[in-house]
Order: structure tokens, then sequence, then C-alpha cells
């Protein structure tokens, strides 16, 4: 069952589902939480692993923090989640903006990394296809933040805002930092995606043990678009974390 755990001073909601296995760890896209894909995840996950996620700072039910929706704080905070809460190396699968931080975890902690799937994920800030769209509370949305959030009313749309700032100008991760991520990493992304192909691309080529996979007839949204498609690419990637050998290698010139 989910609950509160008091993450170095901030209670932060975990999921922990009971099962053997390696762990793996689910990263939320932004503005978003665990209970919006977990249920599509978790179910082909849990027989082979051991499963968690929590809702990162100032996202559904954990409350805000001063500036806690920058990158770089919510990489730190999955840091400390790992050594806290996980205690052990994990395979790390995040959404979009979750995506982002997995590879910047890797980066700056690989030995807590023991593969990435990042999905709808960018490294740099003008990866996006078309500008942030105004802020605007549905309210759905309103009333759910409500039920939900530690946090007051008020603070969605101001959530909102601060989010479509950052993401102006972040994240800024270089292709030499990349390039120095040593674990696979599946990189997956929808054929009409938000995120340009070209910067896809280049994220998958600049990893050392890196795999591309495009999924046909999904956007940004390819997780509830085609879950069944995206969870088989990603068991077959998880169960055997060898290294491609193809029949006609170009790019991956090591297959001897």
């Amino acid at each position: 069952m989910p609950e509160y755990v008091n993450l170095r001073g901030h209670q932060i909601y975990n999921y922990e589902w009971d099962a053997e296995g390696e762990a793996v760890l689910l990263l939320h896209g932004g503005l978003s939480k665990t209970s919006s894909w977990d249920y599509l995840m978790v179910p082909p996950l849990e027989d082979g692993f051991h499963c968690f996620a929590y809702d990162r700072t100032g996202h559904g039910f954990t409350g805000d923090q001063n500036g806690s929706l920058h990158f770089k704080f919510q990489a730190q905070e999955a840091i400390a989640y790992l050594e806290d809460v996980v205690k052990e190396p994990a395979h790390l699968i995040g959404y979009s903006d979750g995506g982002i931080i997995a590879l910047m975890i890797a980066i700056a902690r690989p030995e807590l990394v023991k593969s990435i799937v990042a999905i709808g994920a960018n490294y740099h800030y003008s990866a996006p296809l078309s500008d942030f769209a105004e802020a605007f509370v549905s309210p759905e949305d309103q009333a759910e933040y409500n039920l939900i959030s530690p946090d007051a009313p008020h603070t969605l749309l101001e959530k909102i805002l601060r989010m479509n700032e950052i993401w102006k100008t972040e994240p800024d991760i270089s292709l030499s930092e990349i390039a120095s991520i040593q674990c696979p990493v599946l990189v997956m992304a929808g054929d009409d995606d938000v995120i340009k192909h070209e910067h896809t691309i280049s994220l998958y080529e600049a990893l050392p043990l890196g795999q591309l996979a495009i999924l046909p007839g999904t956007s940004h949204g390819l997780v509830k678009e085609k879950p069944a498609l995206m969870m088989a690419i990603i068991m077959q990637f998880l169960e055997d974390l060898s290294y491609p050998i193809t029949r006609q290698p170009i790019r991956r010139t090591n297959n001897l």
C-alpha cells in the first residue's frame, strides 16, 4: 500500500509493490504523479521485479518545497530515494521528465543504476517541437488536485506556470555527459512525439549501450496510447540487457 515516508526531512508519497527480484524504480512525468501510470507499468513487471515509485516533491500527493521543480533538485531527490528507500542499484523507467531524471542519476551516480528506459525524454530544452501551451487548469484537474495535494488549491496554476518557465531553460545536459552513461539504455518515443526525432536519435547514438524504439501511431502520450506494445518492448529489454548482436552492424561497430 502507498504511504508517506520521511525522505531526509520531507514527507514523500511512496509506493512499493511486494515482489521478489531486482529493483525497478518508476519515475513519472512532469506535473503528473505515480497513479497516472503505475496501473499500466507494474502488472507486467511485478512477476520478475521489485517495483518502487514515489510522487516527486511538488507532484501528486507530495507537498512542495522551494526550488523543487528544477531538474537538479528532482535528480538529487531521486538519488536520496535510491539510497534510503530502495537501498540497492535499480533499473530506472522514466517517462518524459522522469526519463530526464533517470539520465541525470546515471551521470551523477552510475553505481545506483543497472539500466534505463527513457520514454519521451530529452537532454536539452531545445528539443520540443512546439511552444508550451498557455497555463490552464480544468475544473476536473483542480478538483483532483484539491483532493490529493497537501498544497493549497491555488498552487496548481502556480506550479504549471513555474514548470513552463523551467522547461524553457532545462534540461541542459551535454552529449559528452550522455556518452559517459555506461549502463544499457532503451530510448523510446512516439512517431508523432513532441520531442524532435533528430534529438531522440542523437540521444540514442550518444549512448554507448543504447537501443532505440519509435512506436508507430503514437505521440508523447505513447504510455497510454499503446501500453501493450510499449511494455512488450520494455520487458524484452529488461530480460536481456546484453549488447545487441545484429546481422549487419553499422552503428554497433563492436558486433564482431
